[in-house]
């Protein structure tokens, strides 16, 4: 009988000779490598043909043994059909081996004869062993070569490759790694004596199952990686090696991310096969009992430990809920991964783990009061210190929901939690929570719609309901046994699906007729009547589920403020999940949902593509239906109730539409059929929305409103105008957007009619005050966009505008009447035809200069196209040449030069006050600087101001002249004026006029800033504005007055904060970033300003936020610091250093702060300069190298002294500064005891009064006595007189207190 085979630490080991001569060896080995290709297959064909000839257990024979080790031990080098061969033969005796142990284990039973038995099982169990270790070996081996093969591609990927390895490796690995599992899991016992098996070969089989698990190329294979799963199963589960099988999957679990969700799929098939979940406990317990601090710096270790206790939790939830309790003080470990982890896991478990329905109640009570225990532990991580968590654990609600597993009782604490979330300050939580919520009313259990109305009327009708059931129950039957609470809720506290289903036809049932079909009587009947669905205990179950939804409905109704502050978010994604949530909301017609939505228009300007496009999206789902009429009817009803800036938003997306297709011409004929009247029940003001959304789409394809001009004509200006007068407004817009060619039609069929039409609209009183205005500027923008010479028609509509203000037939009167007593006709005209009257000028004279400029560009458009031509068709040499010489000339120039003489007559003629020229609205400018004068007047009409000024700043705007003789009027005006709205207007106006004359506005810059000073709102807001524009857009320098923009960051109105912010981080965006010049200056001025410290601080901290750059921090180290040397106050001080705390500081910027110690070193005798710097110090240690580290140590020294010196310095002035003071009033003491020892008559009135206060030197040697003396002599002054002994006494006290006393009494003293 051969020895038997002991597992070697390495395949070499079996070469070595063992000392017992007690195991089996290689004692003749063969070197492969030296045969020649012929006898090296030779000799492999003869070991194949041993090995399958011969029993099972030849393998045991020396000879052949020794020639199966000198293969393996060269297999590598083998060629593949070699390989092949012996693998091949390995591996069939090995599963022919297999099923012999059962037939071992039935003759062991039938032969009485037990030695030849013996025998056989030492030889089955030998070869076993050893088939085992050469096919493991081969497997290893070729692993191995593969992988050092892979590593050496990267350095030989010039090379031509060469093929390494022509044989199928991967089967083979399979089948080998398959048949090595199966070993494992037949009867073994009978080999090995007991269940447990031989350590050596365990352990062999298992380290090298784990080795191959850390190869992510065999875990991509199925079937090995089936086999491994197996092999680690067994061995651990049925064989009982866990401790050693544990630390390698921990081992695994930590350091190979690739290998997390195999190992959670091998514990679990080991519980599952072997009914035995020993393995899984032990590795559950045994990352409980790790320190949850170890974790903290293994985040790598930390996630995979978390993604396995995940996906073990999703394969055992049952077993994971038995042992979750070891897990759980991980909670309040500092590592969020593994917080992270747990709470999915608890996600997994109420999901999966309390499913059963079976056992007794004892058992359902106890995983009841689990469940309820994880649910009560996942509210309480939303409020998790880790922002990670928190998102986790929203999403892990949403999962729950979408799984059902939540129930009703819970449901609004989860929503409110959930809305709640939406402030939070960190965006992924916010995005998790907008998530949860949507998928909440995805998946909520109360109905398809969600209104607050409808819940109550049901819920209303069903209290009713149920007060009538209860005296009832009084007359039934004692006997009768009462309704289980099994009928009416589950185990969970949930509401029965018959229960949700009666609610949510009662609910549908009981709609409002909005939400309804329109049969008035039908809906009527149905709110009063709801069904009856049977006992008290059902009853009592639907109105606490009403109760829930209604509950829900108003928590989502009140969320909505919240998602209309998110649609403002600078994050995109806050944007685009809160359009989603707002139109799921929609879907299930949460109260306040739909106006909410039509606050999503504006983002359609926004320049991040991606809220773009989610506004687009929300757009077309909302309001494109299928049905044009529809979808026509939607998009008119919301041009109706949209204000400005949403019909601006509307415009764009309209035209977007429009070009893509998406409204279709179906939907444009639909609009043309409502604007006309030709649907049933289209009122005045659904035909002027449609014309609105047709003049929006026309702006893209021009052509729509061309066959429908004399409707817009007959219509637009017809009888329904004068029901709807906006209607005439959106007519005007229509015309002015009709194409070039559609113009020309209709000046020819219908152009005097029109232009009557529109001049009687503005020269006419029948449109209302609120309404003239807006229609008026339409008007005379259409006249002078369609009119071949619009200044004459303009010049008609000034003398009847004039003739209806003053009541004169002739206009010469009209002009000699203003001209020689403009006070009298004051007394006499009508405030709002006046107004009107300077309106329909001052917009004609800025209509005119419109049109003088596209004259302009008109006759520069024409010539370029006309010499482009002449040089296409005579592209010769001498051509060429004679333009060259006339560009040599400047006869191209003189040209450019002649029309823009041309245009600055013709805009100098518009507004010719100033001349000696007379015109029609030169008369009208003079008038009106003179009524703008008459301050008294126009205080008693406000409406006439604000008319007045506004006519004012367009004639400025049109002409120089003008505008420099004014501007002194209207700065005193934008200061002075009563009414903010005159105020407001004006400041508007100055940033016209400073882009249109900067060199006449460049001496008043500072009183365009002095308006963020203003005490109105809207005053401050608008000069935001402007300046934003003015400085954003460079047309205006950023001077030393840009503090007054920085004080406005701490504005007490958060629009106005909010623009200011917006001013500054956009202005950070430009060139090198001018805040970082404007910051020293900026921090100077604001020092000076009476401005709040805190207030300060957070300006600074904003400013110094927008600088990123390395460079610009270290630059503004030094120059900060240099302002130290010139500047005395404290308080400057305190400021400087604490914007240099604020600094991001790099190597260079703490060794900057160190050399520039001298011109600071003055300033740190005050704590608070003291602290700012230190806290420097304390930032620069964080990441300063060693060598750095030393200096600021040093240089923290060196500020301390400093600090003790600089403090010690002051407090020995002070004392100085006392004793000075003391000195003084012993002296005023001396004095004042000599002039009471003196009658009064000595005093000569002519003496010198200082002569008296002169001490002679020979008191000095005196001066004890003369102290004790006045001491003596005090109590009897105080007898004498009084009043003087109040005052010595303090006087004297005075000189023995602490300098701060002596402050407080002499600033007390002065004050009496």
């Amino acid at each position: 009988m051969a020895p038997p085979f002991v597992f070697p630490q390495i395949l070499r080991a079996l070469e070595e000779d063992p000392e017992d001569n007690h195991r089996l060896f290689a004692q003749n080995t063969v070197d492969v490598t030296s045969l020649r290709p012929s006898d090296l297959e030779e000799f492999v064909k003869g070991v194949s043909f041993d090995l399958s000839d011969r029993e099972l257990f030849c393998i045991e024979d020396q000879d052949i043994f020794d020639r199966v080790y000198s293969l393996i031990r060269s297999f590598y080098s083998l060629p593949p059909s070699c390989k092949c061969n012996l693998v091949e033969s390995l591996r069939s005796n090995l599963s022919v081996l297999l099923p012999n142990v059962d037939s071992i284990s039935r003759s062991v039973q039938d032969q009485e004869d037990e030695v030849p038995i013996i025998d056989r099982i030492t030889s089955h169990r030998n070869a076993l062993k050893i088939y085992t270790f050469f096919l493991l070996t081969i497997i290893m081996t070729e692993e191995s070569h593969i992988s050092s093969v892979d590593s050496t591609k990267v350095a030989a990927r010039g090379r031509k490759k060469q093929i390494i390895q022509s044989w199928n490796w991967e089967p083979q690995r399979g089948r080998m790694l398959n048949l090595i599992a199966n070993s494992l899991e037949i009867n073994l016992s009978l080999l090995f004596g007991s269940s447990d098996l031989d350590e050596n070969y365990l352990s062999f089989i298992v380290k090298n199952s784990f080795s191959l698990f850390e190869n992510a190329a065999i875990l991509k294979d199925a079937e090995a990686k089936d086999a491994l799963c197996r092999i680690i199963g067994a061995s651990a589960t049925k064989y009982r090696y866990i401790v050693q099988s544990c630390a390698s999957i921990m081992h695994l679990i930590h350091k190979y991310d690739f290998a997390v969700v195999h190992v959670a799929d091998a514990v679990a098939r080991a519980e599952s096969k072997y009914s035995d979940g020993t393995l899984a406990v032990t590795i559950i317990r045994e990352i409980g009992r790790t320190d949850p601090k170890a974790y903290v710096k293994d985040t790598v270790g930390a996630d995979n430990v978390g993604r396995f206790l995940v996906e073990l939790a999703d394969r055992l939830p049952k077993l994971m809920s038995t042992n979750v309790g070891v897990l759980v003080p991980h909670f309040g470990g500092e590592s969020y991964k593994i917080r992270n982890a747990l709470v999915g896991v608890l996600g997994k478990l109420v999901a999966k783990a309390f499913d059963e329905a079976e056992g007794d109640m004892s058992s359902k009570s106890l995983r009841l009061r689990t469940k309820q225990a994880m649910l009560e532990i996942l509210l309480e991580r939303c409020r998790d210190v880790s922002a990670y968590t928190r998102s986790r654990v929203l999403q892990v609600w949403a999962e729950l929901c979408e799984e059902h597993s939540v129930s009703i009782g819970l449901w609004n604490e989860v929503a409110s939690i959930s809305a709640g979330r939406l402030e939070d300050k960190s965006a992924i939580v916010r995005k998790s929570a907008l998530n949860l919520l949507i998928t909440m009313l995805q998946h909520n259990p109360f109905g398809p719609q969600l209104r607050i109305a409808s819940f109550e009327a049901t819920l209303e009708q069903y209290k009713i309901k149920l007060n009538e059931l209860e005296p009832n129950l009084a007359t039934e039957d004692s006997s009768k046994e009462p309704t289980s609470d099994g009928d009416s809720c589950n185990g969970d506290g949930e509401i029965d699906d018959l229960e949700l289903e009666v609610t949510n036809k009662t609910h549908q049932d009981s709609l409002p007729d909005s939400c309804q079909p329109e049969n008035g009587e039908e809906n009527s009947e149905k709110v009063v009547s709801v069904p009856d669905i049977g006992n008290l205990e059902q009853t009592k179950a639907l109105i606490a589920s009403l109760e829930a939804g209604l509950s829900f409905s108003k928590c989502m109704s009140v969320s909505m403020a919240i998602l209309v502050q998110l649609m403002a978010s600078s994050s995109a994604s806050d944007v685009e999940n809160a359009i989603l949530l707002l139109m799921r909301c929609k879907q299930f017609q949460i109260d306040g949902a739909e106006a909410c939505l039509r606050k999503i228009l504006p983002l359609a300007f926004s320049q991040d593509k991606s809220i773009y496009e989610a506004v687009e999206n929300a757009f077309i789902s909302i309001y494109i239906r299928k049905n044009p009429v529809d979808t026509a009817k939607q998009l008119l009803n919301l041009a109706i109730d949209s204000n400005i800036g949403d019909q601006a938003a509307l415009e764009f997306i309209v035209n977007a539409l429009v070009s893509k297709g998406e409204i279709s011409s179906s939907t444009i004929s639909a609009l043309w059929d409502f604007f006309c009247f030709n649907i049933n029940g289209t009122n005045a003001e659904q035909s002027r929305g449609a014309l609105s959304i047709l003049c929006m789409a026309a702006k893209s394809s021009s052509r729509i409103l061309g066959s429908h001009m004399q409707d817009i004509i007959d219509i637009g200006f017809g009888r329904w105008a004068k029901v709807e007068p906006l209607l005439a407004r959106t007519a005007c817009t229509a015309i002015q957007r009709l194409a070039e060619e559609d113009r020309k039609k209709l000046l020819l069929s219908n152009g005097s009619r029109l232009f009557g039409i529109l001049e009687s609209l503005i020269t006419g009183n029948w449109l209302p005050e609120n309404i003239y205005y807006a229609t008026a500027d339409k008007a005379i923008s259409a006249i002078y966009m369609i009119h071949p010479t619009p200044e004459t028609l303009a010049s008609t509509l000034i003398k009847k505008s004039l003739s209806t203000v003053f009541d004169v037939v002739g206009q010469d009167q009209a002009h000699n009447d203003i001209d020689d007593n403009i006070v009298d006709i004051l007394t006499t005209v009508h405030v709002a035809k006046l107004s009107r009257f300077l309106f329909v000028v001052s917009h004609i004279a800025m209509n005119q200069l419109v049109y003088i400029e596209s004259c302009i560009q008109k006759i520069r458009g024409q010539k370029t196209k006309k010499d482009k031509s002449a040089a296409e068709s005579q592209n010769t040499v001498e051509t060429q040449e004679n333009n060259s010489i006339n560009a040599e000339l400047g006869l191209a120039a003189s040209d450019d030069a002649l029309l823009d003489t041309l245009a600055e007559r013709a805009e100098r003629e518009i507004v010719s006050g100033g001349s000696g020229e007379k015109n029609l609205i030169g008369d009208c400018a003079t008038f009106l600087s003179k009524l703008c004068r008459n301050f008294s007047l126009l205080q008693k009409h406000p409406e006439l101001q604000a008319s007045a000024m506004l006519a004012l700043c367009r004639f400025m705007i049109i002409d120089a002249s003008f505008c420099e003789s004014n501007l002194q009027l209207l700065f005193t005006v934008v200061e002075n004026a009563p009414s903010e709205v005159v105020r407001s207007n004006c400041t508007l106006s100055l940033g016209d006029l400073a882009v249109r004359f900067p060199n006449l506005m460049e001496p008043w810059t500072e009183n365009m800033y002095a308006r963020l000073r203003d005490a109105s709102v809207s005053v401050r807001k608008n000069a935001v504005l402007v300046l934003s524009h003015l400085i954003l857009n460079d047309m205006m320098k950023v001077k030393g007055h840009i503090n007054e923009m920085a004080i406005c960051i701490e504005d007490d109105v958060e629009r106005i904060s909010s623009l200011a912010k917006l001013f500054f981080h956009e202005l950070s965006k430009k060139g090198s970033n001018p805040i970082y010049n404007l910051l020293p200056d900026i921090l100077g001025q604001l020092s000076n300003r009476n401005l709040k410290r805190e207030s300060f601080c957070n300006v600074m901290q904003f400013l110094i936020g927008s600088i990123k750059k390395d460079k610009q921090m270290e630059a503004l180290v030094e120059k900060l610091c240099n302002r130290f040397s010139g500047v005395t106050d404290t308080k400057q001080w305190e400021y400087i250093s604490y914007s240099l705390s604020l600094l991001t500081f790099t190597e260079k910027g703490i060794k900057k702060l160190i050399e520039s110690f001298k011109s600071y070193e003055h300033a740190l005798a005050e704590d608070l300069v003291t602290e700012n710097f230190r806290s420097i110090i304390n930032k620069g240690k964080k990441f300063a190298k060693p060598e750095l580290k030393a200096c600021i140590e040093e240089f923290e020294e060196k500020l301390n002294k400093f600090h003790m010196e600089k403090k010690e310095q002051e407090e020995t002035a002070r004392n100085a500064q006392v004793h000075i003071e003391k000195t003084k009033n012993m002296e005023s003491l001396v004095v004042s005891s000599k002039v009471k020892e003196e009658p009064l008559e000595e005093y000569d009135e002519g003496e010198d009064v200082s002569d008296s206060e002169i001490v002679d030197p020979s008191m000095e040697d005196t001066g004890d006595s003369l102290k004790a003396s006045d001491s003596e002599e005090e109590p009897l002054d105080s007898e004498e007189e009084p009043s003087d002994s109040e005052e010595e006494p303090d006087s004297e006290q005075c000189g023995t207190n602490s300098p701060r006393s002596l402050n407080q009494k002499t600033s007390g003293s002065g004050s009496v």
